[in-house]
């Protein structure tokens, strides 16, 4: 029994099965990466987003005016939060970080400082008392506010803006309320 004819044969079929499969796979590769991608930028979209900072001035603050995003990148909005100060106060970092800018913007003192999950936190009008490439912990004196906000509704406030990339966030969802645990009597008996 002569096999030669049957042997081209079935090498053919297994090649082309194997090109159907490696076809396939090339195919759903990348519909697959993306899958993946989308679900750890939504994971770390989420894990970001979830309170972790404290309030950058102590006692908390009033709020005087709100976040109110733009319609458009270039539009009208209020990009942070004002919050009432006093001249002189204590402004605290509201999170671990590195400053990345500490000095004068249109003669209103500012710093900025970059955070984990690419949040960056700016606080104006103060005068700083750290400087770009200083580590900074939370709650760690970072400036001193001061007069000169002019949207700013009362004598005095901080402008407490927070960023992620290019998109501004309300930072009042981001900060971490402290809880107070109180121990009751123990009566064992």
């Amino acid at each position: 029994m002569d096999l030669t004819p049957i042997l081209p044969r079935q090498r053919s079929r297994q090649l082309a099965l194997l090109l159907l499969a490696f076809g396939c796979a090339c195919l759903l590769a990348p519909a697959a990466s993306a899958a993946a991608s989308a679900s750890a930028a939504a994971s770390a979209s989420a894990s970001a987003e979830e309170p972790r900072f404290t309030w950058p001035l102590h006692p908390r603050p009033q709020l005087v005016r709100g976040f109110d995003p733009p319609v458009t990148d270039y539009g009208p909005g209020h990009r942070g939060v004002d919050l009432a100060a006093a001249d002189g106060q204590q402004t605290l970092s509201a999170g671990t970080g590195y400053v990345v800018f500490a000095g004068t913007i249109a003669g209103r003192g500012v710093v900025s400082i970059d955070h984990d999950g690419g949040l960056r936190t700016t606080y104006e009008p103060l005068v700083p008392q750290v400087a770009a490439g200083d580590q900074v912990y939370s709650g760690q004196v970072i400036g001193t506010v001061t007069a000169g906000h002019p949207e700013c509704a009362v004598a005095v406030c901080l402008h407490w803006g927070v960023r992620r990339g290019l998109e501004y966030l309300d930072p009042l969802p981001l900060v971490r309320e402290t809880t107070r645990l109180r121990l009751k009597p123990w009566d064992p008996g």
